[in-house]
């Protein structure tokens, strides 16, 4: 990767996304009025709504971000925008990581959002402080930002793409924490949780909420879920220029 190609790759995503404005609302605004939703449906149960809103501030980042980045994505190649960079000295992590930064600009806006909206008007608590809860959804954004560049590379069509989520997000979301505990799940579906990022991005959140300081524990899954953003970016480099020959 070269420096100077990926800050010009950045900026240009960033412009094509603030000019977009169906899809800033979707990431901005989508979340806070899911959130509120969360919060009226557990209305009278507050620690079911303390633990949920918890984790869904880093739930809907993830899902909201693998459809608009796979969609996004597919449209380059759609349009012929993402052969003629191809070639161009612009290198293929350069798009990807070029794509995956100027989204988490844009993950970063919408966790600080959601999560201020969570605290000091839905009354979300957590021991923790409320940066690391950004950080941690921030990172969630990013996760399905990279999956869903990954995922794209294997779609010819925007019906294609959005097809993925069911595979790639909703065994994660049921197997993440979020319904059942993990330690009381099945041994089976334990195994299958484990190998799944969303867990522990979730495992993460759940520290912060119990412990006033971060744990070691939390450290371990935010890093296990920067690896896996890591790897999903370096997969879709290598299969970015078979599939758009």
């Amino acid at each position: 990767m070269h420096a100077r190609l990926l800050a010009s790759t950045v900026a240009r995503i960033l412009g094509q996304l603030r000019h977009d404005r169906p899809t800033v609302a979707l990431v901005l605004v989508m979340p806070i009025v899911l959130l509120t939703l969360v919060k009226y449906m557990f209305e009278g149960n507050d620690p079911v709504f303390q633990r949920a809103t918890l984790v869904m501030l880093g739930i809907f980042p993830f899902v909201l971000m693998f459809v608009v980045t796979s969609i996004a994505m597919l449209r380059e190649r759609s349009s012929g925008t993402l052969e003629r960079l191809l070639t161009t000295p612009v290198g293929k992590l350069d798009i990807l990581f070029g794509y995956g930064l100027a989204f988490a600009v844009a993950a970063t806006v919408q966790g600080a959002v959601a999560t201020g909206l969570a605290y000091w008007l839905l009354g979300l608590e957590t021991a923790g402080p409320v940066g690391l809860v950004v950080l941690i959804a921030v990172a969630n954004a990013v996760l399905g930002v990279a999956l869903g560049l990954l995922c794209s590379s294997f779609a010819r069509t925007e019906f294609q793409a959005v097809q993925f989520m069911p595979a790639v997000a909703f065994p994660q979301l049921l197997l993440c924490g979020l319904f059942v505990p993990r330690e009381e799940m099945a041994g089976w579906l334990q195994a299958i949780s484990t190998v799944l990022p969303l867990s522990y991005s979730v495992e993460a959140l759940l520290e912060v909420g119990a412990n006033t300081d971060p744990t070691g524990l939390m450290w371990r899954d935010l890093g296990i879920v920067v690896a896996c953003v890591a790897g999903a970016l370096v997969l879709g480099g290598l299969t970015l220029r078979r599939r758009s020959a």
